[in-house]
């Protein structure tokens, strides 16, 4: 696959080696990468190095130069939402977020790609928020030529899933909150929740278009909920009375509302009091008083998934307690932390 050519001769070729260049007292290091393609351009300069012959790739088209593999394996990658980097270099692409949203990946299938060998690709987490323009994952070959149908066979892995990679836009939802709790319904203490939730709303790009307040209640509970559905909320939060005294009836309200429970309790610490439901389509979530003290919980995790459409089942829920344990860090760097992933 190696051979030596005359200078004239290789343009359209690929180097097989450096070629260093040296100008005293200025530079010295290499003025063209292995894999190289030469071109017609390139030809003064190289004579200049003194070059009368070159090492060179000699492929047919059984074999692929690098760069032209990551142009196909990436293009394969991407899915919906995602784009690649317009140039390779040395076999690599970077793929890149095309909006605002929430990142997912077929982590099975990424999987399968990188067991075939002579291709990578290393991502974000599935279910990262992302900018757009964002790297989310970058693939590249690793030699400098790859076997093409071994290449034709990655992209066809990725493309079954009609890319690996997708980002998922977030709707600007309306949401309602119901804040529970005796306490703060008759105004002895100052509620805290409100804020709280607000900013962490805000920065996913939805809104709060009402509040209200009901005592440790069901029936007054229920009531609050049935006002924001018929507001048109695309989501209610509750806060409080989620755990088990005797005056922890937040759950009861939600039932009473018509609230059908996809799970009560999850495996992340904080959060493990968490319930989810449907009240005729529109998700409520209940959130535990931890949302309260502590500044990332549960509810960071799973009010992106909800508000990009998904409807997570105990499974998915059960699923989380692998990476669920917050480890509470004086100074908290979340999403830059093992939290969720």
């Amino acid at each position: 696959m190696f051979r030596t050519v005359n200078l004239k001769d290789a343009v359209g070729l690929v180097l097989a080696h450096d070629v260093t260049e040296v100008r005293k007292g200025e530079f010295k290091g290499r003025a063209f990468r292995k894999g190289h393609v030469v071109r017609e351009t390139d030809l003064c300069h190289l004579q200049r190095l003194g070059k009368q012959h070159l090492f060179v790739l000699d492929t047919d088209d059984s074999h692929m130069h690098e760069n032209d593999a990551a142009v196909i394996l990436a293009d394969a990658l991407c899915g919906e939402g995602v784009v690649r980097e317009a140039e390779p270099r040395e076999g690599k692409l970077n793929l890149l977020a095309d909006r605002d949203g929430l990142l997912k990946v077929a982590v099975n299938t990424l999987t399968r790609f990188n067991l075939l060998g002579e291709v990578m690709c290393a991502s974000r987490h599935t279910n990262s928020l992302v900018k757009k323009s964002d790297i989310v994952a970058g693939t590249r070959a690793i030699p400098l030529v790859l076997k093409t149908d071994m290449v034709h066979q990655a992209a066809a892995i990725a493309q079954a899933r009609n890319g690996v990679f997708r980002v998922i836009s977030l709707p600007r939802a309306k949401i309602g909150l119901v804040i529970t709790g005796n306490e703060v319904f008759t105004h002895l203490i100052e509620d805290q929740f409100e804020p709280v939730l607000r900013e962490k709303i805000s920065d996913i790009g939805s809104e709060v278009i009402g509040i209200s307040f009901a005592p440790d209640s069901a029936a007054a509970i229920s009531s609050e909920i049935r006002r924001w559905l018929a507001a048109g909320t695309d989501l209610i939060l509750t806060t409080g009375g989620m755990s088990v005294d005797p005056d922890d009836v937040t759950r009861e309200g939600i039932r009473l509302a018509g609230g059908r429970a996809e799970c009560y309790g999850a495996p992340v610490l904080p959060g493990a009091m968490l319930m989810l439901a449907d009240v005729g389509g529109v998700p409520v979530i209940g959130i535990p008083a931890c949302g309260l003290y502590h500044k990332t919980t549960i509810l960071d995790l799973i009010l992106p998934r909800v508000l990009a459409g998904e409807n997570l089942t105990r499974e998915q829920i059960a699923q989380m307690g692998h990476g669920g344990l917050c480890l509470n860090c004086p100074e908290c760097l979340f999403p830059k932390c093992p939290f969720g992933k």
